[in-house]
């Protein structure tokens, strides 16, 4: 969005220093900064305001800053990041259609991408870039969202209680989706339930004119109904949006009939997993909710790519097959990745998995877990720098390389674990094999 730099100083409760500029979206990056765009330099391991002067060279028409002077166009504030989510609330004015809020503890960036695809063959969409979803991506999300957006996705991430709360108090969403919940970050949540009240919190913050959009299939999510003032919509198995017919082939990808309050329509998705059919369902119904007609939400669906490292299907020169699905991992997602792999037809199948991260007191009881359901499986186990799922235990991803072999026909293997292993710089160095 276009914005004068007069009207962020206000809602910032900035100064501005120098001309009156106009300004379109704004960026955090001073690498990846777009021309005329707001630069914002946040503190934290790193002072962002060390990358000012890159940032102007590489185009942006300003900057914020908490100095009280500045060589280039810029706003002063208190405080960078709070300057951000302010921006973003100004922003949010502006939308004159439907905000999207989308949680869970796994399948918000798919869920988010096929709700975009769903949204973009009949209307003005703009969607959180990547996993956006934290205090900076949402209020950057609407930021950098087009002057004629009709309807805005943002994706939202929960660290702790409270957060989604705060991230709806940029955003008011008028739709909430919940997805599922899972053991991602339990270390900060404590247990499941309090997983349940943190992505709860989004239905809380719906007006009584939204709707929130639940998984049926969840008990936790279905529960959340009665938190909310506004209108419920459900997906899953036997709700008000559901999948008849499903048939998976063997590249993974979903065929099945969506059946909707709006109507029915046959599906075909060309991205990988089962478990992306509920995805599926709720972004149909979010969607569909916002005024999208069937037949535009279907062919969007059948047309939509995922992001980056969630269950990319790559076949090797050898007639290999590797399902990199590295871009994080718990245990709800390590099922769904392992449901994927034994689908696949194979002679040979091989996990090469890391940690699943930031899992508190259930981390050696979902390693365990996802390790006795490998073996069960007959599947292969390289273990990346941990000995808890059992199987081959390996430093680092070139002794998983040596260890793989040379891949030839037959060969599946799946790469999953959290972040912080970085199993997708095997995925890399599979491909060049």
């Amino acid at each position: 969005m276009r914005f004068l730099l007069s009207e962020i100083a206000s809602a910032t409760e900035g100064r501005l220093l120098g001309a009156d500029l106009e300004v379109d979206g704004a960026s955090i990056d001073s690498r990846a900064i777009e021309p005329g765009a707001l630069f914002v330099p946040i503190v934290a391991d790193r002072d962002g305001h060390e990358f000012v002067d890159s940032a102007m060279a590489n185009g942006a028409a300003a900057h914020l800053t908490t100095a009280a002077s500045s060589s280039h166009p810029a706003i002063a504030v208190a405080d960078t990041t709070t300057a951000l989510q302010n921006m973003g609330r100004l922003a949010r004015r502006r939308v004159a259609g439907s905000v999207i809020g989308v949680t869970g503890s796994v399948g918000k960036t798919t869920t988010k991408d096929l709700m975009r695809a769903a949204l973009a063959q009949s209307t003005v969409v703009h969607a959180s870039h990547q996993s956006f979803n934290n205090e900076l991506g949402v209020p950057l999300t609407l930021v950098q969202a087009p002057d004629d957006v009709a309807v805005a996705v943002t994706e939202m991430g929960a660290r702790g209680v409270g957060h989604i709360a705060l991230l709806c108090g940029i955003a008011r969403p008028d739709i909430g989706v919940v997805l599922n919940v899972g053991g991602a970050h339990t270390e900060l949540f404590g247990d499941l339930d309090g997983v349940a009240r943190a992505k709860g919190e989004l239905v809380e913050a719906l007006p009584a004119s939204g709707t929130a959009i639940l998984n049926s299939d969840d008990a936790r999510v279905r529960a959340m109904a009665s938190r909310t003032a506004a209108n419920v919509l459900q997906f899953g198995n036997a709700a008000d949006v559901a999948a008849t017919e499903v048939r998976i082939d063997d590249n993974l990808c979903a065929t099945f009939v969506l059946n909707t309050p709006w109507g029915s329509a046959r599906c075909a998705l060309t991205m990988a997993g089962a478990h992306i059919v509920p995805n599926a369902l709720a972004a149909a119904a979010a969607a569909l909710s916002v005024g999208a007609p069937l037949e535009a939400v279907v062919e969007g669906l059948s047309a939509a790519t995922g992001s980056p490292w969630r269950m990319e299907i790559h076949e090797l020169q050898s007639g290999a097959v590797v399902i990199n699905d590295a871009y994080n991992a718990n245990a709800l997602s390590m099922h769904a990745a392992i449901d994927g792999l034994v689908r696949r037809p194979a002679s040979r199948r091989v996990a090469v998995v890391g940690v699943m991260a930031e899992l508190g007191n259930r981390h050696d009881s979902d390693h365990r877990e996802i390790g006795e359901r490998l073996s069960a499986e007959g599947i292969e186990i390289i273990a990346v720098g941990t000995q808890d799922y059992g199987g081959t235990v390996v430093a680092d991803i070139a002794e998983a390389e040596r260890h793989l072999g040379q891949l030839g026909q037959g060969d599946v293997v799946l790469l999953k674990a959290s972040r912080v292993a970085g199993l997708e710089r095997l995925a890399e160095r599979l491909r060049r094999q």
